[in-house]
């Protein structure tokens, strides 16, 4: 009998967390649960550290520490509080895969923490490789460890090139819905409010990436990573408007062939195709119908209105510390969004602003690219009223 496979999700309360906890639970015969970390959610947490007994959980807000110890003193699950500790624990025995599920830049210490104990991982932080993704391609090859993304557009080209290994990719065309104001322009998108942008037309997704989405910064981000986890040139990297979502994204072959990974839009399928690489699972999730006639359009995506998509782009092209001084600003700008400090084109500016203040490095390592993102959220931050 196969052993079942250890699994550590980082970010278990959010969005991707819990709809791994679902997939594992739909196949307790062939996955564990060994680890769970919440930034904040402290009372998910629990009932999930409850359901399924971990090896251990991390709470990162340190005041909530002695709640969570408390609420689970009834079981064997060790309680561990904080940023240190969320990187002590990423680098532990008791798990072979890693749901790198922690939103924005603070998943990539442990993500890196992972990767150097040799732990596979199952990557939903785009940031991560957004950020750092020299680095951390590099420590992953150099530590032999498989990084198997979970965003549905790259789940979708890994899985396009399943078999493909010797083939040269001429391109990749990454699918967008357009989000909510697909089509809008900026005398429209001036007086949209944080609810109307939380809705997103396809997808039930964290309120971080939902903003992302309807800014199309987070296809920008997908451009960025898509080139650390593919080795593509900038140029070699497409995107296109999809609204319905069915097609979650292609590879264009040298000879001019297309494949394309199809499917109705849930994350529960990218998620549970990454922990079962290279074995596909039987599901119960709703299929798509051809049957029911749909049509599937095709756009080319508006940069005049949606900058942020522009921005993400030119540091795609520039590379160096850009495109971690971009995701940095734009991390404070939805934020701010969120709270309703800035209005939502208010967000591009800032973004802008900080890509023109913060000084640009070539080639930075490690330490330069955690300063660069400090420096960067402060500049934002100064900028806006928080």
């Amino acid at each position: 009998m196969t052993p079942k496979k250890r699994i550590a999700i980082f970010g278990s309360t959010g969005s991707i967390g819990t709809q791994a906890l679902e997939v594992i639970a739909a196949n307790a015969d062939k996955f564990s649960v060994e680890v769970l970390t919440a930034q904040n959610n402290a009372d998910l947490l629990i009932k999930q550290a409850q359901y399924f007994t971990p090896n251990c959980v991390v709470i990162g807000n340190e005041s909530k520490y002695q709640y969570v110890k408390d609420a689970l003193a009834a079981t064997p699950v060790k309680v561990f509080a904080g940023e240190d500790a969320l990187e002590e624990v990423a680098g532990m025995d008791c798990y072979d895969m890693m749901v790198a599920a922690v939103v924005g830049f603070a998943g990539l210490k442990p993500t890196l923490r992972a990767i150097e104990s040799g732990k596979a991982i199952g990557l939903a932080n785009k940031e991560t490789l957004v950020v750092a993704g020299d680095i951390v391609m590099r420590k992953a090859i150099e530590k032999r460890v498989p990084i198997i993304p979970i965003d549905s557009e790259h789940s979708a080209i890994f899985q396009c090139l399943v078999g493909e290994g010797r083939n040269k990719i001429e391109k990749i065309i990454l699918t967008a819905s357009g989000g909510p104001f697909f089509g809008k322009k900026p005398n429209f998108l001036v007086n949209v409010k944080r609810d109307h942008a939380l809705q997103h037309p396809n997808w039930s997704m964290g309120a971080k990436i939902t903003i992302d989405s309807a800014t199309l910064m987070n296809k920008g981000l997908e451009m960025i990573e898509a080139k650390w986890l593919f080795n593509l040139q900038a140029d070699q990297i497409q995107v296109v408007i999809h609204p319905q979502s069915i097609i979650h994204s292609m590879v264009q072959f040298e000879d001019g062939s297309i494949k394309a990974q199809m499917g109705l839009p849930d994350m529960k399928l990218p998620i549970q195709y990454a922990l079962s690489f290279p074995n596909r699972i039987a599901n119960n999730f709703p299929r798509y119908d051809f049957k029911k006639v749909q049509t599937l359009n095709f756009d080319e995506p508006d940069l005049r209105t949606f900058r942020n998509l522009a921005l993400a782009i030119e540091a795609l092209n520039k590379g160096g510390n850009l495109p971690c001084i971009l995701n940095a600003a734009n991390e404070i700008a939805v934020y701010a969004f969120l709270k309703n400090r800035i209005g939502f084109l208010d967000m591009t500016a800032l973004v802008e602003k900080a890509m023109s203040k913060v000084p640009f490095i070539q080639n930075p390592t490690l330490e330069e690219y955690f300063d660069s993102d400090a420096e960067a959220r402060n500049y934002t931050a100064s900028l806006i009223d928080l």
